[in-house]
Protein backbone atom coordinates (compact mmCIF):
# COMPACT_ATOMS: atom_id res chain seq x y z
CA UNK A 1 0.00 0.00 0.00
CA UNK A 2 1.58 3.44 -1.08
CA UNK A 3 0.54 6.27 1.10
CA UNK A 4 1.31 9.89 -0.21
CA UNK A 5 1.79 12.34 1.64
CA UNK A 6 1.21 16.48 0.44
CA UNK A 7 1.75 19.95 1.47
CA UNK A 8 1.02 23.01 -0.55
CA UNK A 9 2.13 25.60 1.75
CA UNK A 10 5.17 27.07 3.70
CA UNK A 11 7.93 24.89 2.38
CA UNK A 12 5.82 23.09 0.21
CA UNK A 13 6.90 18.75 -0.40
CA UNK A 14 5.51 15.56 -0.32
CA UNK A 15 6.65 12.39 0.94
CA UNK A 16 5.68 8.80 0.40
CA UNK A 17 5.09 5.69 2.36
CA UNK A 18 5.07 2.06 1.06
CA UNK A 19 3.46 0.16 4.35
CA UNK A 20 5.33 0.44 6.78
CA UNK A 21 8.52 1.97 5.31
CA UNK A 22 9.45 5.58 4.25
CA UNK A 23 10.44 5.60 0.69
CA UNK A 24 11.06 9.14 -0.51
CA UNK A 25 10.80 13.08 0.82
CA UNK A 26 11.64 15.89 -0.58
CA UNK A 27 11.02 19.50 -0.73
CA UNK A 28 9.75 21.63 -3.71
CA UNK A 29 12.41 24.45 -3.42
CA UNK A 30 14.91 21.48 -4.79
CA UNK A 31 13.47 21.79 -7.91
CA UNK A 32 12.00 24.97 -8.41
CA UNK A 33 14.83 26.89 -6.78
CA UNK A 34 12.98 29.06 -4.70
CA UNK A 35 13.59 28.76 -0.99
CA UNK A 36 10.84 27.85 0.91
CA UNK A 37 8.28 27.37 -1.80
CA UNK A 38 4.60 27.84 -1.39
CA UNK A 39 3.54 26.62 -4.46
CA UNK A 40 1.52 23.04 -4.97
CA UNK A 41 4.68 20.28 -4.80
CA UNK A 42 4.14 19.00 -8.27
CA UNK A 43 7.87 18.69 -8.95
CA UNK A 44 8.18 16.37 -5.60
CA UNK A 45 5.04 14.56 -6.48
CA UNK A 46 6.73 13.49 -9.20
CA UNK A 47 10.60 12.94 -7.73
CA UNK A 48 8.84 10.42 -5.41
CA UNK A 49 6.82 8.45 -8.19
CA UNK A 50 9.88 8.34 -10.31
CA UNK A 51 12.22 6.89 -7.19
CA UNK A 52 9.46 4.18 -6.23
CA UNK A 53 8.95 3.82 -9.89
CA UNK A 54 5.28 3.74 -9.45
CA UNK A 55 2.72 5.68 -11.69
CA UNK A 56 -0.34 7.84 -10.01
CA UNK A 57 -2.84 5.18 -10.42
CA UNK A 58 -0.78 2.88 -7.82
CA UNK A 59 -1.53 5.54 -5.35
CA UNK A 60 -4.58 4.79 -3.56
CA UNK A 61 -4.32 6.79 -0.11
CA UNK A 62 -3.50 10.64 -0.03
CA UNK A 63 -2.96 12.37 2.60
CA UNK A 64 -2.68 16.47 3.16
CA UNK A 65 -2.92 18.91 6.32
CA UNK A 66 -4.88 21.99 7.13
CA UNK A 67 -8.09 23.27 6.31
CA UNK A 68 -8.26 26.47 8.60
CA UNK A 69 -9.65 29.82 6.66
CA UNK A 70 -6.74 31.06 5.73
CA UNK A 71 -4.92 28.06 4.16
CA UNK A 72 -8.47 27.40 2.30
CA UNK A 73 -8.51 31.31 0.88
CA UNK A 74 -4.95 30.82 -0.28
CA UNK A 75 -5.34 27.17 -2.11
CA UNK A 76 -8.54 29.06 -4.14
CA UNK A 77 -6.85 32.11 -4.30
CA UNK A 78 -3.25 31.02 -4.68
CA UNK A 79 -2.02 34.38 -6.07
CA UNK A 80 -2.61 35.39 -2.30
CA UNK A 81 0.24 33.41 -1.11
CA UNK A 82 2.32 34.01 -3.80
CA UNK A 83 1.94 37.69 -2.69
CA UNK A 84 2.62 37.07 0.63
CA UNK A 85 6.17 35.13 -0.30
CA UNK A 86 7.32 38.09 -2.27
CA UNK A 87 6.61 40.66 0.47
CA UNK A 88 7.98 37.86 2.86
CA UNK A 89 11.03 37.54 1.13
CA UNK A 90 11.25 41.11 0.61
CA UNK A 91 11.12 40.54 -3.46
CA UNK A 92 8.69 43.04 -4.27
CA UNK A 93 9.05 45.95 -7.00
CA UNK A 94 8.04 48.89 -5.63
CA UNK A 95 5.97 50.09 -8.49
CA UNK A 96 2.39 49.39 -9.07
CA UNK A 97 0.18 47.15 -7.00
CA UNK A 98 3.62 45.33 -5.56
CA UNK A 99 4.61 48.71 -4.72
CA UNK A 100 1.76 49.72 -3.07
CA UNK A 101 1.64 46.33 -0.92
CA UNK A 102 5.22 47.77 0.16
CA UNK A 103 4.33 50.78 1.05
CA UNK A 104 1.24 49.40 3.35
CA UNK A 105 3.45 46.28 4.68
CA UNK A 106 2.79 47.18 8.19
CA UNK A 107 -1.13 46.48 6.93
CA UNK A 108 -0.63 43.41 5.44
CA UNK A 109 0.86 42.10 8.09
CA UNK A 110 -1.92 42.73 10.65
CA UNK A 111 -4.55 41.63 8.17
CA UNK A 112 -2.26 37.81 8.06
CA UNK A 113 -3.05 37.60 11.95
CA UNK A 114 -6.27 38.59 11.86
CA UNK A 115 -7.17 35.64 8.87
CA UNK A 116 -4.85 33.34 10.35
CA UNK A 117 -6.14 33.07 13.98
CA UNK A 118 -9.86 32.35 12.48
CA UNK A 119 -9.34 28.66 12.16
CA UNK A 120 -11.46 26.14 10.72
CA UNK A 121 -14.89 27.36 9.75
CA UNK A 122 -17.67 25.12 7.94
CA UNK A 123 -17.20 23.99 4.11
CA UNK A 124 -13.50 24.87 4.50
CA UNK A 125 -12.09 21.37 4.31
CA UNK A 126 -14.38 20.11 1.66
CA UNK A 127 -13.01 22.88 -0.23
CA UNK A 128 -9.77 22.01 0.16
CA UNK A 129 -10.27 18.48 -0.56
CA UNK A 130 -11.80 19.53 -3.71
CA UNK A 131 -9.09 22.07 -4.45
CA UNK A 132 -6.28 19.45 -4.13
CA UNK A 133 -7.89 16.74 -5.84
CA UNK A 134 -8.01 18.60 -8.83
CA UNK A 135 -4.31 18.90 -8.75
CA UNK A 136 -3.63 15.30 -8.19
CA UNK A 137 -6.29 14.15 -11.16
CA UNK A 138 -4.52 16.77 -13.35
CA UNK A 139 -1.27 14.96 -12.55
CA UNK A 140 -2.73 11.64 -13.48
CA UNK A 141 -4.13 10.60 -10.32
CA UNK A 142 -7.23 8.66 -10.97
CA UNK A 143 -7.94 6.35 -8.21
CA UNK A 144 -7.54 7.61 -4.72
CA UNK A 145 -9.16 8.65 -0.99
CA UNK A 146 -8.01 12.08 0.13
CA UNK A 147 -7.68 12.55 3.63
CA UNK A 148 -7.38 15.87 5.64
CA UNK A 149 -5.14 15.30 8.87
CA UNK A 150 -5.15 18.06 11.43
CA UNK A 151 -1.71 20.72 11.24
CA UNK A 152 -0.29 19.54 14.87
CA UNK A 153 -1.18 15.81 14.74
CA UNK A 154 0.72 15.95 11.88
CA UNK A 155 3.50 17.36 13.27
CA UNK A 156 2.96 15.19 16.70
CA UNK A 157 3.11 12.11 14.37
CA UNK A 158 6.33 12.80 12.62
CA UNK A 159 7.91 13.35 15.82
CA UNK A 160 6.28 10.50 17.53
CA UNK A 161 6.39 7.86 15.10
CA UNK A 162 10.12 8.60 14.10
CA UNK A 163 11.58 9.03 17.51
CA UNK A 164 12.24 5.30 18.40
CA UNK A 165 10.63 5.76 21.68
CA UNK A 166 8.19 3.04 23.46
CA UNK A 167 6.73 5.87 25.92
CA UNK A 168 6.85 9.71 25.21
CA UNK A 169 5.30 13.22 26.08
CA UNK A 170 4.94 14.29 22.26
CA UNK A 171 5.01 19.05 22.19
CA UNK A 172 4.17 20.40 18.70
CA UNK A 173 4.68 24.12 18.69
CA UNK A 174 4.71 26.94 16.06
CA UNK A 175 3.52 29.93 14.48
CA UNK A 176 0.08 28.86 14.32
CA UNK A 177 -2.26 25.73 12.09
CA UNK A 178 -5.44 25.06 12.24
CA UNK A 179 -6.81 27.38 15.01
CA UNK A 180 -3.72 25.69 17.36
CA UNK A 181 -0.34 27.41 18.12
CA UNK A 182 0.53 24.71 20.52
CA UNK A 183 -0.69 21.16 21.24
CA UNK A 184 0.29 17.67 23.99
CA UNK A 185 0.39 15.10 23.13
CA UNK A 186 1.00 11.14 24.90
CA UNK A 187 2.24 8.21 22.92
CA UNK A 188 2.54 4.87 24.71
CA UNK A 189 1.84 1.38 23.15
CA UNK A 190 1.88 2.76 19.80
CA UNK A 191 -1.52 5.12 20.56
CA UNK A 192 -0.97 8.65 20.30
CA UNK A 193 -3.35 10.82 21.74
CA UNK A 194 -3.92 14.57 22.22
CA UNK A 195 -4.30 15.66 25.63
CA UNK A 196 -4.25 19.49 25.52
CA UNK A 197 -4.00 22.22 22.56
CA UNK A 198 -3.22 26.14 23.17
CA UNK A 199 -4.99 28.61 20.75
CA UNK A 200 -3.15 30.24 17.77
CA UNK A 201 -3.79 33.88 19.66
CA UNK A 202 -1.52 32.55 22.69
CA UNK A 203 1.13 31.67 19.88
CA UNK A 204 4.82 31.70 21.35
CA UNK A 205 6.22 31.30 17.43
CA UNK A 206 3.72 34.26 16.47
CA UNK A 207 5.73 36.55 18.64
CA UNK A 208 9.18 35.19 17.69
CA UNK A 209 7.94 35.71 14.03
CA UNK A 210 7.14 39.52 14.87
CA UNK A 211 10.70 40.15 16.63
CA UNK A 212 12.46 38.68 13.57
CA UNK A 213 10.20 40.77 10.93
CA UNK A 214 10.70 43.68 13.43
CA UNK A 215 14.71 43.21 13.68
CA UNK A 216 14.81 43.92 9.68
CA UNK A 217 14.95 40.37 9.12
CA UNK A 218 12.42 37.87 6.63
CA UNK A 219 10.04 36.40 9.49
CA UNK A 220 9.31 32.27 8.45
CA UNK A 221 12.83 32.24 7.10
CA UNK A 222 15.43 34.02 9.44
CA UNK A 223 14.80 33.50 13.11
CA UNK A 224 18.09 31.39 13.47
CA UNK A 225 19.83 34.91 12.75
CA UNK A 226 17.71 36.17 15.35
CA UNK A 227 18.62 33.22 17.74
CA UNK A 228 22.43 33.82 16.82
CA UNK A 229 22.41 37.95 17.19
CA UNK A 230 20.84 37.10 20.69
CA UNK A 231 23.99 36.34 22.31
CA UNK A 232 25.44 40.01 21.08
CA UNK A 233 23.31 41.49 23.41
CA UNK A 234 24.53 42.70 27.02
CA UNK A 235 22.95 40.30 29.37
CA UNK A 236 19.51 40.76 31.10
CA UNK A 237 18.11 39.04 33.97
CA UNK A 238 14.20 37.68 33.07
CA UNK A 239 13.09 40.25 35.48
CA UNK A 240 14.70 43.22 33.20
CA UNK A 241 13.08 41.69 30.29
CA UNK A 242 11.10 44.15 28.44
CA UNK A 243 8.76 41.16 27.12
CA UNK A 244 8.38 39.09 29.82
CA UNK A 245 4.80 40.09 30.33
CA UNK A 246 3.96 38.98 26.50
CA UNK A 247 3.82 35.57 27.47
CA UNK A 248 2.83 33.50 30.78
CA UNK A 249 2.81 29.71 31.33
CA UNK A 250 -0.50 29.04 33.47
CA UNK A 251 -0.31 25.14 34.13
CA UNK A 252 -0.66 23.23 30.54
CA UNK A 253 -2.01 26.90 29.19
CA UNK A 254 0.34 29.89 27.21
CA UNK A 255 -1.41 33.12 28.00
CA UNK A 256 -0.24 35.83 25.74
CA UNK A 257 -1.29 39.30 27.12
CA UNK A 258 -2.01 40.94 23.51
CA UNK A 259 -3.34 39.36 20.45
CA UNK A 260 -1.16 38.75 17.57
CA UNK A 261 -2.25 42.38 15.49
CA UNK A 262 -2.41 44.46 19.06
CA UNK A 263 1.40 42.44 19.32
CA UNK A 264 2.74 43.42 16.10
CA UNK A 265 1.91 47.22 17.09
CA UNK A 266 3.53 46.69 20.45
CA UNK A 267 6.60 45.08 18.89
CA UNK A 268 6.61 47.29 16.79
CA UNK A 269 7.01 50.25 19.09
CA UNK A 270 10.04 48.74 20.90
CA UNK A 271 11.67 47.54 17.97
CA UNK A 272 11.89 51.80 16.77
CA UNK A 273 13.63 52.12 20.46
CA UNK A 274 15.23 49.16 21.56
CA UNK A 275 18.87 47.82 19.80
CA UNK A 276 17.97 45.09 17.68
CA UNK A 277 20.56 42.56 19.74
CA UNK A 278 18.73 43.86 22.78
CA UNK A 279 15.11 42.40 21.21
CA UNK A 280 16.71 39.71 19.87
CA UNK A 281 18.22 38.53 23.62
CA UNK A 282 14.59 39.37 25.34
CA UNK A 283 12.76 37.38 22.42
CA UNK A 284 15.10 34.53 22.90
CA UNK A 285 14.83 34.51 26.80
CA UNK A 286 11.51 34.47 26.57
CA UNK A 287 10.91 31.43 24.49
CA UNK A 288 13.49 29.81 26.08
CA UNK A 289 11.71 30.45 29.81
CA UNK A 290 8.14 29.71 28.19
CA UNK A 291 8.80 26.47 26.47
CA UNK A 292 10.89 25.34 29.41
CA UNK A 293 8.05 26.03 32.02
CA UNK A 294 5.72 24.09 29.38
CA UNK A 295 7.45 21.06 28.65
CA UNK A 296 8.26 20.68 32.47
CA UNK A 297 4.67 21.05 33.45
CA UNK A 298 3.28 18.93 30.93
CA UNK A 299 6.27 16.12 32.03
CA UNK A 300 5.06 16.16 35.77
CA UNK A 301 1.45 16.36 34.44
CA UNK A 302 1.78 12.85 32.48
CA UNK A 303 4.12 11.40 34.46
CA UNK A 304 6.76 11.45 31.22
CA UNK A 305 10.43 11.13 31.57
CA UNK A 306 10.77 11.04 27.68
CA UNK A 307 10.14 13.74 25.20
CA UNK A 308 9.36 14.65 21.66
CA UNK A 309 8.82 17.64 19.65
CA UNK A 310 7.91 19.11 16.06
CA UNK A 311 7.17 22.31 14.79
CA UNK A 312 8.85 25.35 13.65
CA UNK A 313 9.64 26.75 16.73
CA UNK A 314 11.90 23.56 17.54
CA UNK A 315 14.18 24.60 14.85
CA UNK A 316 15.36 26.84 17.97
CA UNK A 317 18.58 24.73 19.05
CA UNK A 318 19.38 27.12 22.09
CA UNK A 319 15.65 26.31 23.40
CA UNK A 320 15.66 22.78 22.30
CA UNK A 321 19.08 22.94 24.79
CA UNK A 322 16.94 24.31 27.88
CA UNK A 323 14.42 21.51 27.53
CA UNK A 324 16.87 19.09 27.27
CA UNK A 325 18.66 20.01 30.94
CA UNK A 326 15.49 19.61 32.65
CA UNK A 327 16.02 17.56 35.65
CA UNK A 328 12.91 15.24 34.61
CA UNK A 329 14.13 14.53 30.70
CA UNK A 330 15.82 11.43 30.15
CA UNK A 331 15.54 10.61 26.12
CA UNK A 332 14.56 13.38 23.85
CA UNK A 333 13.80 13.58 20.36
CA UNK A 334 13.21 16.74 17.90
CA UNK A 335 11.97 15.43 14.41
CA UNK A 336 14.43 16.77 11.82
CA UNK A 337 12.38 18.64 9.49
CA UNK A 338 10.80 20.44 12.51
CA UNK A 339 9.18 23.14 10.56
CA UNK A 340 5.99 23.15 8.22
CA UNK A 341 8.19 21.18 5.06
CA UNK A 342 7.50 18.32 7.25
CA UNK A 343 4.14 17.95 7.11
CA UNK A 344 3.87 15.60 4.05
CA UNK A 345 5.28 12.87 6.01
CA UNK A 346 3.99 13.65 9.34
CA UNK A 347 0.57 13.62 7.27
CA UNK A 348 0.92 10.46 5.86
CA UNK A 349 2.29 8.84 8.60
CA UNK A 350 -1.08 9.62 10.73
CA UNK A 351 -3.07 8.66 8.01
CA UNK A 352 -1.44 5.45 7.73
CA UNK A 353 -1.70 5.01 11.65
CA UNK A 354 -5.11 5.39 11.44
CA UNK A 355 -5.55 3.26 8.28
CA UNK A 356 -3.35 0.47 9.21
CA UNK A 357 -2.24 1.16 12.90
CA UNK A 358 1.19 1.52 12.01
CA UNK A 359 3.34 4.08 14.53
CA UNK A 360 6.82 3.20 14.45
CA UNK A 361 9.26 4.14 11.36
CA UNK A 362 13.11 2.80 11.03
CA UNK A 363 14.52 6.63 10.72
CA UNK A 364 18.33 5.89 11.40
CA UNK A 365 19.32 8.90 8.90
CA UNK A 366 17.58 11.67 6.74
CA UNK A 367 18.86 10.60 3.10
CA UNK A 368 15.30 10.63 1.77
CA UNK A 369 15.57 12.82 -1.52
CA UNK A 370 17.15 12.23 -5.05
CA UNK A 371 19.84 10.04 -5.63
CA UNK A 372 22.32 10.14 -8.89
CA UNK A 373 24.53 7.17 -10.52
CA UNK A 374 27.73 7.84 -11.55
CA UNK A 375 26.72 7.35 -15.44
CA UNK A 376 24.36 10.60 -15.28
CA UNK A 377 26.81 12.36 -13.41
CA UNK A 378 29.80 12.12 -15.61
CA UNK A 379 26.95 12.89 -18.65
CA UNK A 380 26.89 16.12 -16.73
CA UNK A 381 30.67 16.40 -16.21
CA UNK A 382 31.02 16.04 -20.03
CA UNK A 383 28.83 19.00 -20.82
CA UNK A 384 30.83 21.66 -18.86
CA UNK A 385 33.65 23.37 -19.71
CA UNK A 386 36.45 24.99 -17.26
CA UNK A 387 36.82 22.08 -15.28
CA UNK A 388 38.68 18.50 -14.68
CA UNK A 389 37.47 15.56 -13.00
CA UNK A 390 38.61 12.49 -12.73
CA UNK A 391 37.27 9.27 -11.17
CA UNK A 392 38.27 9.17 -7.25
CA UNK A 393 38.85 5.53 -6.06
CA UNK A 394 38.85 7.17 -2.33
CA UNK A 395 36.95 9.87 -2.25
CA UNK A 396 36.46 10.28 0.97
CA UNK A 397 40.62 9.99 2.03
CA UNK A 398 41.23 12.77 -0.66
CA UNK A 399 38.18 14.96 0.99
CA UNK A 400 40.32 14.37 4.65
CA UNK A 401 43.28 15.69 2.29
CA UNK A 402 42.21 18.39 1.14
CA UNK A 403 40.56 19.50 4.92
CA UNK A 404 43.38 19.33 6.48
CA UNK A 405 45.54 21.40 3.97
CA UNK A 406 43.19 24.30 4.69
CA UNK A 407 40.69 24.25 1.70
CA UNK A 408 36.74 24.07 2.34
CA UNK A 409 35.33 21.51 -0.17
CA UNK A 410 32.23 20.67 -2.24
CA UNK A 411 30.55 17.33 -1.03
CA UNK A 412 27.74 15.53 -3.23
CA UNK A 413 26.94 11.77 -2.76
CA UNK A 414 24.36 9.37 -2.20
CA UNK A 415 20.41 10.18 -1.72
CA UNK A 416 19.75 14.23 -1.06
CA UNK A 417 18.88 15.20 2.88
CA UNK A 418 15.50 15.50 3.98
CA UNK A 419 15.31 18.93 6.10
CA UNK A 420 17.02 21.92 6.58
CA UNK A 421 20.07 20.78 7.58
CA UNK A 422 22.92 19.25 5.44
CA UNK A 423 24.45 15.96 6.95
CA UNK A 424 27.02 15.08 4.70
CA UNK A 425 25.54 14.17 1.62
CA UNK A 426 24.73 17.92 -0.19
CA UNK A 427 27.81 19.67 2.35
CA UNK A 428 30.51 22.08 2.16
CA UNK A 429 33.45 20.77 4.57
CA UNK A 430 37.02 22.65 5.79
CA UNK A 431 38.63 22.55 8.89
CA UNK A 432 36.94 23.04 12.33
CA UNK A 433 39.92 24.61 14.02
CA UNK A 434 40.94 27.19 11.27
CA UNK A 435 39.21 30.70 11.41
CA UNK A 436 41.08 31.52 8.32
CA UNK A 437 39.40 28.81 6.03
CA UNK A 438 35.78 29.81 7.95
CA UNK A 439 35.97 33.15 6.78
CA UNK A 440 37.54 32.38 2.87
CA UNK A 441 34.20 29.99 2.97
CA UNK A 442 32.28 33.09 4.04
CA UNK A 443 33.61 35.49 1.85
CA UNK A 444 33.47 33.45 -1.51
CA UNK A 445 30.61 30.93 -1.09
CA UNK A 446 27.80 31.32 1.88
CA UNK A 447 27.94 35.08 2.48
CA UNK A 448 26.17 35.08 5.94
CA UNK A 449 26.03 37.28 8.15
CA UNK A 450 28.74 37.82 10.74
CA UNK A 451 27.44 36.33 13.78
CA UNK A 452 25.86 33.19 12.05
CA UNK A 453 27.70 30.37 13.12
CA UNK A 454 28.70 27.13 11.25
CA UNK A 455 27.94 23.94 12.42
CA UNK A 456 30.08 20.70 12.99
CA UNK A 457 30.04 16.95 11.69
CA UNK A 458 31.66 14.61 14.76
CA UNK A 459 32.46 11.32 14.88
CA UNK A 460 29.67 10.27 17.65
CA UNK A 461 31.89 8.49 20.39
CA UNK A 462 34.26 11.94 20.15
CA UNK A 463 31.21 13.83 21.45
CA UNK A 464 31.00 13.11 24.82
CA UNK A 465 34.76 14.22 24.91
CA UNK A 466 34.31 18.11 23.16
CA UNK A 467 31.17 19.12 24.92
CA UNK A 468 30.27 19.24 28.63
CA UNK A 469 26.71 18.55 28.84
CA UNK A 470 26.28 15.46 26.45
CA UNK A 471 22.87 14.04 27.29
CA UNK A 472 21.95 11.98 24.42
CA UNK A 473 23.17 11.60 20.70
CA UNK A 474 22.22 13.94 18.09
CA UNK A 475 22.60 12.62 14.50
CA UNK A 476 20.19 15.99 12.88
CA UNK A 477 21.70 19.22 14.31
CA UNK A 478 18.58 19.76 16.30
CA UNK A 479 20.02 20.59 19.71
CA UNK A 480 23.08 23.05 20.81
CA UNK A 481 25.62 21.62 23.29
CA UNK A 482 28.25 23.26 25.15
CA UNK A 483 31.84 23.01 24.14
CA UNK A 484 34.40 22.47 26.96
CA UNK A 485 37.05 25.16 27.79
CA UNK A 486 39.93 23.10 26.78
CA UNK A 487 38.77 21.55 23.59
CA UNK A 488 37.64 24.94 22.19
CA UNK A 489 41.03 25.85 20.37
CA UNK A 490 39.73 22.19 18.17
CA UNK A 491 36.15 24.07 17.56
CA UNK A 492 37.12 27.20 16.28
CA UNK A 493 35.11 27.18 13.13
CA UNK A 494 31.87 25.74 14.05
CA UNK A 495 31.09 27.56 18.12
CA UNK A 496 29.16 30.27 18.52
CA UNK A 497 30.54 33.06 20.83
CA UNK A 498 28.89 31.14 23.79
CA UNK A 499 30.61 28.80 23.30
CA UNK A 500 27.84 26.47 22.12
CA UNK A 501 27.49 24.45 18.78
CA UNK A 502 25.23 22.47 16.98
CA UNK A 503 26.59 19.40 15.71
CA UNK A 504 25.81 16.26 13.64
CA UNK A 505 27.34 13.28 15.66
CA UNK A 506 28.13 10.90 12.71
CA UNK A 507 27.48 6.89 13.74
CA UNK A 508 27.17 4.16 10.75
CA UNK A 509 24.59 5.89 8.70
CA UNK A 510 26.83 7.46 6.23
CA UNK A 511 29.99 5.16 6.21
CA UNK A 512 31.96 6.97 3.93
CA UNK A 513 30.81 10.22 5.40
CA UNK A 514 32.38 8.93 8.88
CA UNK A 515 35.73 7.22 6.92
CA UNK A 516 36.46 11.03 5.87
CA UNK A 517 36.08 12.54 9.36
CA UNK A 518 37.82 9.60 10.50
CA UNK A 519 41.16 10.58 8.85
CA UNK A 520 40.90 14.19 9.25
CA UNK A 521 41.06 13.01 12.94
CA UNK A 522 44.47 11.40 12.28
CA UNK A 523 45.75 14.69 11.84
CA UNK A 524 43.86 16.94 13.63
CA UNK A 525 43.43 15.14 16.68
CA UNK A 526 39.46 14.89 16.81
CA UNK A 527 37.28 13.81 14.69
CA UNK A 528 35.20 16.89 13.85
CA UNK A 529 34.52 18.66 10.66
CA UNK A 530 33.02 21.98 9.40
CA UNK A 531 29.85 20.92 7.69
CA UNK A 532 27.55 23.68 6.29
CA UNK A 533 24.69 23.19 3.69
CA UNK A 534 25.97 23.34 0.15
CA UNK A 535 24.71 26.15 -1.86
CA UNK A 536 24.79 30.31 -1.53
CA UNK A 537 23.03 31.85 1.06
CA UNK A 538 19.26 32.44 0.50
CA UNK A 539 19.52 29.84 -1.85
CA UNK A 540 17.83 25.56 -1.49
CA UNK A 541 20.36 23.15 -1.15
CA UNK A 542 21.46 21.73 -4.69
CA UNK A 543 19.90 18.51 -5.36
CA UNK A 544 21.43 17.73 -8.77
CA UNK A 545 24.97 17.30 -10.03
CA UNK A 546 23.88 20.61 -12.89
CA UNK A 547 23.10 22.31 -9.65
CA UNK A 548 26.40 21.41 -8.14
CA UNK A 549 28.27 22.44 -11.01
CA UNK A 550 26.42 25.70 -11.40
CA UNK A 551 27.20 26.20 -7.70
CA UNK A 552 30.90 25.63 -8.02
CA UNK A 553 31.77 28.09 -11.13
CA UNK A 554 29.46 30.75 -9.37
CA UNK A 555 31.21 30.34 -6.37
CA UNK A 556 34.90 30.42 -8.40
CA UNK A 557 35.40 27.10 -5.96
CA UNK A 558 38.46 25.27 -6.31
CA UNK A 559 37.28 21.39 -5.16
CA UNK A 560 34.55 19.45 -5.27
CA UNK A 561 33.21 15.68 -4.95
CA UNK A 562 30.74 14.34 -7.31
CA UNK A 563 30.02 10.82 -6.56
CA UNK A 564 32.58 9.10 -6.93
CA UNK A 565 34.47 11.68 -9.26
CA UNK A 566 37.02 14.23 -8.36
CA UNK A 567 36.03 17.91 -10.22
CA UNK A 568 38.67 20.94 -10.17
CA UNK A 569 37.58 24.23 -11.24
CA UNK A 570 40.11 25.74 -13.78
CA UNK A 571 38.54 28.92 -13.13
CA UNK A 572 38.74 29.01 -9.84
Amino acid sequence: MYTLGIWDGHDSGAALLEDNKIVFASNEERYTKRKLEVKFPYNSIKAALDFAGIKPSDVETVAFSTTEFAKTVSRVFPYQMERYYRLRRRKLSQKGFEGLMYKTRGLQYRLKYMENTIGKLPLCETISKAVVSRHLKHMGFDNFKIYVVDHHMAHASAAAFTSGLRRALVLTCDGYGDGLSASINIFENGRLERKHAISARNSIGILYEQVTNHVGMRELEDEGKVMAMADYSYPFSFEENKLKDFLKVEGLNVVAKYGPVKQYSVLEGMAWSTPREQLAYFAQQLIEHVLTELAKNALERYNMDNIAMAGGIFSNVKANMKIRHLDAVKEWYVFPHMGDGGLALGSAMYVNYELNGTSSYKFEDAYLGDAYTDDYIEKALSKEKGIRYEPDKDPSGHAAELVTADNYVFLFQGRMEYGPRALGNRSIIAKASSDTVKDKLNLYVKQREWYQPFAPSMLKEDAREIFEDLKGYDRFMTMAYKVKDDKAKYMKSVMHVDNTARPQMVGDENKEYRRLIEKVKKSEGYGVILNTSFNIHGMPIVRSPEDALETMKKTKTKHMFLGNFYVENTEA
